[in-house]
């Protein structure tokens, strides 16, 4: 669920703004997961605009001093949101840790980077959720050290079923910034998106493992 609608059509138009959002319905972009889409999200571009991930960093930072009091530790995702995770720590006075995809296969082979101690409670930051699968690896891999994982906050989320059944079976609880239904309307109001792009953006929400261009 989004944090509030104020902030979510805030959140669009800053990723607007800065073409976080890049869109190519002839011409779609392959996830790496197969899925054909007319629409990508690159968070990580927020990083090389020091007002907009000011605001993220804010937004992120005081939701969960609301929702979680302080908690030990906070956690970002490789590769996405370790930029972004590591603000949310700075501001809010905390120790910061990443989890990558997998342990490493050489040295210490870490899966997750920097100090953290069983028992600790612990808050996830990732910059963005598809199907949320790559997110909820990286909280398997902090509960396997023994740590409370307390929630997962993210900037956005494309709002697929899947994701929402993954998250819940899991059981854990996603708080994004903004959403791909408050994207849309950011988008159509400030005349980014036509209404035939809207339609076609719309169609492969619907059904993103199914579509294609044409």
């Amino acid at each position: 669920m989004i944090f509030d609608t104020q902030t979510a059509k805030k959140t669009a138009e800053v990723l607007l703004q800065i073409n976080a959002i890049k869109l190519k319905p002839k011409e779609p972009f392959t996830w790496a997961s197969g899925w054909q889409s007319p629409i990508y999200c690159d968070n990580r571009i927020v990083l090389s605009f020091p007002p907009v991930r000011n605001f993220i960093r804010e937004q992120m930072a005081k939701f969960i001093e609301r929702e979680y009091g302080k908690p030990d530790v906070i956690a970002g995702v490789a590769t996405g949101a370790i930029g972004i995770g590591m603000l949310v720590a700075e501001y809010l006075g905390l120790p910061f840790v990443y989890v990558r995809p997998e342990a490493k296969k050489h040295g210490r082979q870490n899966q997750i980077e920097g100090f953290i101690q069983k028992g600790q409670n612990v808050v996830v930051v990732e910059d963005l959720i598809s199907t949320g699968n790559s997110s909820l690896n990286a909280v398997k891999a902090l509960k396997a050290n023994e740590v409370n994982v307390k929630g997962m906050v993210a900037i956005f989320s494309y709002g697929f079923e899947v994701a929402a059944n993954n998250f819940k079976e899991a059981n854990i609880t996603l708080h994004t910034l903004s959403n791909y239904k408050n994207l849309l309307q950011q988008a159509v109001d400030t005349n980014y998106i036509t209404e035939k792009e809207l339609e076609t953006l719309s169609d492969w929400n619907a059904n993103p493992s199914e579509w294609n261009a044409n």
